[in-house]
């Protein structure tokens, strides 16, 4: 465990890139007001990373707050998806979420989800638009170990993240383990378990310890086991306490109980 974690701290991709321990998910959020405040509202609390995908049809907003926020554009981490229908047309797909980003580049661009018949050639392409220099990072969404290993048989480039669905009543440690050994970061979409576990005894028993609310204690899990959660809020309240997670740290018995919650 990392004390000497903060919000505005970064983890190294395999590529050198340092990317934000902790971001904000936009999955849910209406295009315009809603996505552009609540983008603005986690830049303002010290959140510098934004995970977006073409599917969710807010790149847009994310831009706009991007530029709005007045903070520099290299500060900034934003992620967008290619989404599966774009998969025979990969180069047109990025350059239409680059330009309703209305930015110059993005920083990590992610396969969405896996399709096994076009695997090797779709990797392909997402290594020539990274050669391009339009990509900082290329990576993963929703892969398995398995998943995993048959791209590493074709790829020149590892992926530097895999996106997957992550929490305590989630916990894949086998892909969690293996990610580790292959240097690919593990991200955690979900990280709240949509907010349907709150009440559950263990998680409600920790954050009574700890003085935190279980979503302050599912993030800091998450942390702990060295993945960068994106939880998603549209509430101000909930942006600034999901990112108030770095003042405290889960004691070893205790992150054993929520690993077994699973």
């Amino acid at each position: 465990m990392d004390s000497q974690l903060s919000i505005d701290a970064t983890v190294q991709l395999n590529n050198g890139l340092g990317m934000p321990r902790l971001g904000l998910g936009v999955w849910q959020m209406s295009e315009g007001v809603e996505t552009e405040q609540s983008v603005l509202w986690a830049l303002e609390a010290g959140y510098r990373l934004i995970d977006t995908a073409k599917i969710y049809g807010n790149e847009a907003g994310v831009g706009n707050a991007v530029r709005k926020s007045g903070i520099a554009r290299k500060e900034i981490f934003v992620t967008t998806k290619l989404w599966p229908t774009d998969f025979f047309r990969v180069r047109a797909a990025f350059q239409k979420s680059l330009d309703k980003l209305g930015l110059a580049y993005i920083d990590l661009y992610l396969i969405h989800w896996p399709i096994p018949l076009v695997k090797s050639r779709l990797w392909k392409d997402f290594e020539k638009i990274y050669a391009e220099g339009l990509v900082r990072a290329i990576g993963v969404s929703n892969y398995s170990v398995e998943q995993l290993e048959a791209l590493a048989s074709t790829a020149d480039i590892p992926p530097a993240v895999n996106q997957v669905l992550f929490h305590p009543f989630s916990y894949k440690k086998k892909l969690l383990d293996y990610c580790k050994s292959k240097n690919i970061v593990l991200e955690a979409y979900s990280p709240l378990a949509r907010g349907k576990k709150f009440g559950d005894p263990v998680i409600a028993g920790i954050a009574r310890k700890y003085a935190k609310t279980p979503a302050q204690i599912m993030i800091r899990w998450s942390l702990h086991h060295g993945l960068i959660p994106i939880p998603k809020s549209s509430s101000k309240e909930r942006i600034i306490e999901n990112g108030a997670v770095f003042d405290f740290q889960i004691e070893d018995n205790d992150m054993k109980l929520l690993d077994n919650l699973s």
